[in-house]
């Protein structure tokens, strides 16, 4: 018997502590029933999207209820509010419904830490929304959001941002400096953002171009600002990937900055502390525009002998090195890298092979039969051209001829026991051809 009414005793408590629970969820006594039946009131309305009728009990029950009544009823206020703002003129009012939308997201947060993130970038927008002609406001507010959220931060915070920030640049609030270290961090934090679906992902993109565009058209990043911000930047810190890595980006944002000496070192040093085959044929752009001829053939054979590189790629770096080693005189590695560039093809044979054409065409040969041969070279490679590729197909025509004028007379040919048609092998300026005689 005394093991029955414990039984029993304890499950009454344990009903008791349930309803205790219930209870304090919407406020114990009179004011938890209050706020149960306002919740009632207003959310029949709400369903039935009767607005008007809703607000004035949804108000009472905001009121009287704690915030663990209900998410619902900071989800539903906000939508209220934003419908109530659309609907006043008064500008007094519309800001007190605005600190309302603001102070119903801290609270919601505050009761449900869970949905921070959402919460935080919902507010953001808000901010945005409602206050998007005050620059000073939407720089301090959004700037502690993306320092809380970082890569979670939605991209049109991040666009906002940088705007407030180059709207007070203007206002000479902030300085260039500031307003490139803020591209940095925005620049950063969508770089970083993980998509959950292509939705997401497409709002990245466009944000990240939204970025790019803003700071580019805004001037800040002069190529003069940029020397003088991140010169003594480099000299202090060369192997910093990521200080060299943002030179790089903002440079190559700004107009005519990649002429000078910065942004080659930056370039060269983000290579060797992350190479790839992308950065080294950046550097070979970089030093065959500047003359440096040694330093672009590294460069580009380094891109060439990269094992991330495909078949493709390697046939245009290929084409790339036999065309900047014939206009530098390296006439040896040029027949080299254009008969690889012709084997591999993916629409490089004829351009090779125009190459090819023209260094027997202007090859060094002695005075006998090789003084004619090396034209006969030159011309089986501009006919092969002419086949290969249309594009180049008139350019190789007008090669083949311009060599066939110093095709030897028939008579002439005869003395070195040679006729039309005739096979013959031709060695001179370290090349070595099998040709067909030719004569005028």
């Amino acid at each position: 018997m005394k093991k029955l009414t414990f039984i029993l005793f304890a499950a009454m408590a344990v009903f008791a502590g349930q309803k205790v629970a219930a209870q304090d969820k919407y406020g114990t006594g009179e004011r938890g029933e209050e706020c149960k039946k306002y919740l009632s009131y207003y959310s029949e309305y709400y369903k039935q999207k009767n607005y008007e009728s809703a607000l004035p009990n949804w108000r009472k029950a905001y009121s009287i209820c704690p915030p663990t009544a209900s998410e619902n009823m900071f989800i539903h206020g906000t939508t209220l509010m934003t419908r109530l703002y659309n609907t006043v003129k008064d500008a007094s009012y519309k800001n007190a419904i605005v600190d309302t939308i603001l102070t119903l997201q801290d609270q919601r947060m505050a009761t449900y830490p869970k949905r921070r993130v959402s919460i935080l970038n919902n507010k953001g927008q808000y901010m945005i929304n409602y206050r998007n002609e005050d620059a000073s406001y939407l720089y301090q507010n959004l700037n502690g959001i993306v320092d809380e959220l970082g890569p979670q931060s939605n991209g049109s915070l991040l666009v906002n941002l940088l705007q407030a920030t180059i709207a007070m640049y203007r206002e000479n609030q902030l300085s260039a400096d500031d307003v490139i270290a803020m591209y940095d961090k925005v620049s950063a934090n969508v770089e970083g953002a993980t998509a959950k679906n292509e939705d997401e992902a497409e709002d990245n993109a466009k944000a990240k171009a939204a970025i790019e565009s803003i700071f580019a058209d805004s001037k800040v990043a002069s190529c003069e600002n940029l020397l003088a911000i991140f010169g003594p930047r480099y000299e202090a810190d060369p192997e910093n990937l990521t200080l060299v890595s943002n030179i790089v980006r903002l440079m190559n944002s700004a107009e005519d900055c990649a002429s000078n000496d910065l942004y080659l070192n930056a370039v060269t040093s983000m290579h060797k502390l992350d190479p790839s085959f992308r950065s080294a044929f950046g550097l070979y752009r970089l030093n065959a525009a500047r003359g440096n001829v040694a330093d672009a053939a590294k460069y580009l054979e380094e891109a060439i002998e990269s094992p991330e590189s495909d078949e493709a790629t390697d046939a245009q770096y290929y084409y790339e090195m036999a065309a900047f080693c014939y206009k530098n005189g390296m006439r040896g590695k040029a027949a080299e890298a254009a008969r690889k560039a012709v084997d591999m093809d993916f629409g490089y044979a004829g351009k090779a092979y125009l190459i090819l054409g023209n260094l027997w065409a202007s090859a060094t040969c002695g005075e006998t039969v090789d003084k004619w041969a090396r034209y006969w070279a030159a011309a089986d490679y501009y006919q092969k051209a002419r086949s290969a590729d249309a594009s180049v197909a008139d350019e190789a025509a007008a090669s083949l001829g311009s060599v066939s004028r110093y095709y030897p007379e028939a008579s002439e040919a005869f003395m070195y026991d040679l006729t039309k048609g005739q096979s013959y092998t031709v060695s001179c300026s370290g090349m070595t051809a099998t040709t067909t005689v030719r004569v005028q």
